[in-house]
Protein backbone atom coordinates (compact mmCIF):
# COMPACT_ATOMS: atom_id res chain seq x y z
CA UNK A 1 0.00 0.00 0.00
CA UNK A 2 3.16 2.29 0.87
CA UNK A 3 4.45 1.58 -2.35
CA UNK A 4 1.30 2.71 -4.20
CA UNK A 5 0.91 6.01 -2.24
CA UNK A 6 4.33 6.84 -3.18
CA UNK A 7 4.13 5.86 -7.21
CA UNK A 8 0.85 8.36 -7.14
CA UNK A 9 2.76 10.81 -5.25
CA UNK A 10 5.33 10.78 -7.73
CA UNK A 11 2.85 10.79 -10.40
CA UNK A 12 1.10 13.81 -8.87
CA UNK A 13 4.05 15.85 -8.36
CA UNK A 14 5.07 14.99 -12.17
CA UNK A 15 1.68 16.09 -13.73
CA UNK A 16 2.17 19.14 -11.17
CA UNK A 17 5.70 19.95 -12.44
CA UNK A 18 4.42 20.28 -15.96
CA UNK A 19 1.60 23.01 -15.41
CA UNK A 20 4.02 25.72 -15.15
CA UNK A 21 6.51 25.95 -17.53
CA UNK A 22 9.38 28.48 -18.61
CA UNK A 23 10.52 29.29 -21.91
CA UNK A 24 14.09 29.29 -22.40
CA UNK A 25 14.79 33.18 -23.33
CA UNK A 26 12.81 35.92 -22.49
CA UNK A 27 10.54 37.60 -24.27
CA UNK A 28 11.31 41.04 -25.49
CA UNK A 29 10.07 44.16 -27.94
CA UNK A 30 9.03 43.05 -31.64
CA UNK A 31 12.57 44.07 -33.06
CA UNK A 32 10.27 46.10 -35.76
CA UNK A 33 7.61 46.93 -33.54
CA UNK A 34 5.76 49.84 -32.81
CA UNK A 35 7.26 51.95 -30.36
CA UNK A 36 6.06 54.90 -27.81
CA UNK A 37 7.68 58.36 -27.02
CA UNK A 38 8.02 57.97 -23.88
CA UNK A 39 11.25 56.38 -22.88
CA UNK A 40 11.03 56.41 -19.46
CA UNK A 41 8.65 53.44 -19.58
CA UNK A 42 7.97 50.49 -22.09
CA UNK A 43 4.57 48.08 -22.62
CA UNK A 44 3.97 45.25 -21.55
CA UNK A 45 0.64 42.90 -23.35
CA UNK A 46 -0.13 39.43 -22.67
CA UNK A 47 -2.21 38.02 -25.20
CA UNK A 48 -3.68 35.06 -22.29
CA UNK A 49 -5.87 32.43 -22.79
CA UNK A 50 -8.66 33.86 -24.30
CA UNK A 51 -12.28 33.34 -22.00
CA UNK A 52 -15.46 33.99 -23.31
CA UNK A 53 -18.15 35.88 -21.54
CA UNK A 54 -21.98 36.06 -21.86
CA UNK A 55 -24.09 38.88 -21.03
CA UNK A 56 -27.76 38.24 -21.16
CA UNK A 57 -29.06 41.78 -20.39
CA UNK A 58 -28.05 43.01 -23.67
CA UNK A 59 -31.37 44.56 -25.93
CA UNK A 60 -33.09 44.83 -22.57
CA UNK A 61 -32.68 41.17 -21.13
CA UNK A 62 -34.17 39.76 -24.89
CA UNK A 63 -30.83 39.06 -26.61
CA UNK A 64 -27.65 37.03 -26.04
CA UNK A 65 -24.59 38.88 -26.29
CA UNK A 66 -20.62 36.87 -26.55
CA UNK A 67 -17.30 37.86 -26.12
CA UNK A 68 -13.86 36.91 -25.25
CA UNK A 69 -11.31 38.56 -23.38
CA UNK A 70 -8.01 37.69 -22.64
CA UNK A 71 -7.37 35.73 -18.83
CA UNK A 72 -5.86 37.90 -15.83
CA UNK A 73 -2.45 37.35 -15.01
CA UNK A 74 0.35 38.07 -12.67
CA UNK A 75 3.53 40.41 -13.17
CA UNK A 76 6.65 39.61 -11.17
CA UNK A 77 9.73 41.80 -10.22
CA UNK A 78 13.12 40.22 -10.65
CA UNK A 79 13.27 39.78 -7.29
CA UNK A 80 10.12 36.97 -7.35
CA UNK A 81 7.46 39.68 -5.38
CA UNK A 82 4.08 40.07 -6.62
CA UNK A 83 4.26 43.03 -8.44
CA UNK A 84 1.01 43.47 -10.04
CA UNK A 85 -2.31 41.45 -10.80
CA UNK A 86 -3.73 42.63 -14.48
CA UNK A 87 -6.96 42.45 -15.07
CA UNK A 88 -6.90 42.10 -18.53
CA UNK A 89 -8.85 44.10 -20.59
CA UNK A 90 -9.58 47.92 -21.06
CA UNK A 91 -13.45 48.23 -20.52
CA UNK A 92 -16.38 45.22 -20.29
CA UNK A 93 -16.11 44.34 -23.98
CA UNK A 94 -12.39 45.35 -25.14
CA UNK A 95 -11.10 42.09 -26.92
CA UNK A 96 -7.67 43.93 -26.67
CA UNK A 97 -5.24 42.94 -23.97
CA UNK A 98 -4.77 45.35 -21.45
CA UNK A 99 -1.83 47.42 -22.50
CA UNK A 100 0.58 47.91 -18.90
CA UNK A 101 3.27 50.44 -18.40
CA UNK A 102 6.48 49.32 -16.61
CA UNK A 103 9.84 50.87 -15.72
CA UNK A 104 12.62 49.13 -18.24
CA UNK A 105 13.70 46.20 -16.42
CA UNK A 106 13.19 42.31 -16.11
CA UNK A 107 10.27 40.44 -15.33
CA UNK A 108 7.95 37.17 -15.01
CA UNK A 109 5.01 36.81 -16.24
CA UNK A 110 2.55 34.09 -15.02
CA UNK A 111 -0.56 33.57 -17.05
CA UNK A 112 -2.79 30.84 -18.67
CA UNK A 113 -2.41 29.38 -22.59
CA UNK A 114 -4.85 28.43 -24.47
CA UNK A 115 -4.36 24.57 -23.78
CA UNK A 116 -5.31 25.95 -20.32
CA UNK A 117 -1.68 25.31 -18.89
CA UNK A 118 0.02 28.03 -16.79
CA UNK A 119 3.15 29.51 -17.93
CA UNK A 120 6.24 31.24 -16.18
CA UNK A 121 7.45 33.65 -18.94
CA UNK A 122 10.10 36.06 -18.34
CA UNK A 123 9.78 39.37 -20.01
CA UNK A 124 12.10 42.39 -20.67
CA UNK A 125 10.91 45.58 -20.39
CA UNK A 126 12.53 48.54 -23.00
CA UNK A 127 11.91 52.03 -22.66
CA UNK A 128 9.85 53.48 -25.24
CA UNK A 129 9.17 49.66 -26.68
CA UNK A 130 5.77 47.48 -26.11
CA UNK A 131 6.70 43.66 -25.66
CA UNK A 132 4.17 41.34 -26.61
CA UNK A 133 3.32 37.71 -25.05
CA UNK A 134 1.31 35.66 -27.44
CA UNK A 135 -0.37 32.79 -24.97
CA UNK A 136 -3.41 32.41 -26.90
CA UNK A 137 -1.63 30.96 -30.09
CA UNK A 138 -3.47 33.23 -32.60
CA UNK A 139 0.12 34.41 -33.39
CA UNK A 140 1.54 33.57 -36.74
CA UNK A 141 5.49 35.04 -37.10
CA UNK A 142 6.62 35.42 -40.84
CA UNK A 143 6.92 32.35 -42.33
CA UNK A 144 10.51 33.39 -43.02
CA UNK A 145 11.71 34.61 -39.39
CA UNK A 146 15.02 32.80 -38.16
CA UNK A 147 13.92 30.14 -35.44
CA UNK A 148 17.01 31.90 -33.31
CA UNK A 149 14.58 35.01 -33.23
CA UNK A 150 11.76 33.46 -31.47
CA UNK A 151 10.88 32.62 -27.89
CA UNK A 152 8.93 29.26 -27.77
CA UNK A 153 7.29 27.46 -25.02
CA UNK A 154 8.47 23.10 -24.88
CA UNK A 155 4.59 22.42 -26.71
CA UNK A 156 6.88 24.63 -30.10
CA UNK A 157 4.09 27.58 -29.58
CA UNK A 158 5.89 30.52 -30.60
CA UNK A 159 5.17 33.08 -27.63
CA UNK A 160 7.29 36.39 -28.87
CA UNK A 161 10.78 37.49 -30.25
CA UNK A 162 13.78 37.03 -28.26
CA UNK A 163 14.80 39.66 -25.83
CA UNK A 164 18.17 41.50 -28.07
CA UNK A 165 19.25 43.16 -24.59
CA UNK A 166 22.81 42.95 -24.61
CA UNK A 167 23.74 39.83 -22.53
CA UNK A 168 20.86 37.85 -23.19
Amino acid sequence: MKSINFVLGLGWLALLAGCSSTPVAPVGPNPTGRSTVDLSTGVLEVYSREVAHRDNQENGGNGLSEWKQHGNYTIYASDGKVLRHVRNAEGRYESAPKPVRLKPGKYMVKAQTADFSWVDVPVNIEGGRTTMVHLDYNWTPSPNTPKDELVTLPNGKPVGWVSNEPGQ
